[in-house]
């Protein structure tokens, strides 16, 4: 709840005029509580992972045979059925999980200096402290996955999320619960660290959740924005690590590649890109016809 009566208090407080974005927050947020407009995240949350999925879902079944290039593992299809019970499972965990953590999470959101006070953060403020955000995350989620991936971690908690094997959109926060809330510690860094205004909140929570569905998804298209991400892992690169499955030693880093690669840690999926382009160029100097085909890029 913002501390100013009226708009030339605000305006007082700052010493200036207020934007037309400043404006509409002021009148929507005077008398809205900051609690309240955290647990926004609750109502963002279940909105990305019911929506952004559906694009995927309805690509597959209404352009199957124009995506069919681009999907990576092209010889795994998954019925609508597949498709809803992953999201009922995925609801379940939001509505026992994560759900009731961001109703109880407030005080540490207070406690970092997370604010909703004026004036709003400019775009380069708020560019600039994303691009931490998704630093910190990666990092720190690189060495909690790779911890998942000992023998105990996986056996115990991080098996879930691996039985999807070749992954689907939907399955993005399809999770052990241990693992839900574990990796919830990553993504509290960045803001922790760094602490921004409330705005910027929403936009990490959501940024990084649209990303994990995109990386999860199953297609690597070539017109993706985030192609021209610097270092950016993708669909391909997190798909090769389900791909190989609970031996998979490859591909911790959740966004970008830099941490597997220093680490030495993508000599399998880099291995694996060698050996599938010498297939193709192969088959091209045998006069092939398929050698882009789907069934050259992950079988």
């Amino acid at each position: 709840m913002l501390p100013y009566a009226t708009l030339h208090d605000a305006e007082t407080a700052i010493n200036r005029s207020l934007t037309t974005a400043e404006t509409l927050w002021f009148n929507y947020t005077a008398t809205t509580s900051d609690y309240v407009l955290y647990c926004y995240n609750i109502l963002f949350l279940f909105l990305i992972f019911t929506t952004v999925p559906l694009f995927y879902l309805f690509t597959e079944l209404l352009f199957r045979d124009y995506v069919a290039v681009y999907k990576i593992q092209p010889k795994v299809r998954f019925s609508v059925n597949d498709y809803f019970k992953c999201y009922s499972d995925v609801m379940r965990m939001f509505i026992l999980v994560v759900g009731p953590l961001q109703l109880v999470s407030y005080p540490s959101i207070r406690m970092i200096g997370v604010r909703t006070s004026l004036p709003l953060p400019s775009l380069m403020e708020i560019t600039s402290q994303l691009i931490v955000y998704f630093l910190i995350e990666d990092y720190t989620n690189y060495w909690i996955h790779r911890l998942f991936h000992s023998k105990w971690g996986y056996e115990k908690i991080h098996k879930v999320h691996h039985e999807y094997t070749a992954p689907i959109a939907f399955a993005a926060p399809y999770a052990h619960w241990a693992e839900v809330l574990i990796l919830g510690i990553p993504s509290f860094l960045g803001p922790a660290i760094v602490p921004g205004h409330m705005i910027t909140f929403w936009l990490w929570i959501a940024l990084r959740q649209i990303e994990a569905i995109e990386t999860h998804s199953g297609y690597d298209f070539p017109w993706t924005l985030t192609k021209y991400i610097p270092f950016y892992g993708g669909a391909d690169y997190h798909d090769y690590h389900h791909y190989v499955g609970g031996q998979s030693q490859s591909n911790f880093a959740s966004v970008f590649t830099y941490c597997d690669y220093i680490y030495g840690t993508d000599k399998g999926y880099r291995y694996h890109k060698r050996l599938l382009q010498q297939l193709r160029d192969d088959s091209k100097s045998n006069g092939g016809s398929n050698a882009s085909g789907p069934d050259n890029k992950m079988e």
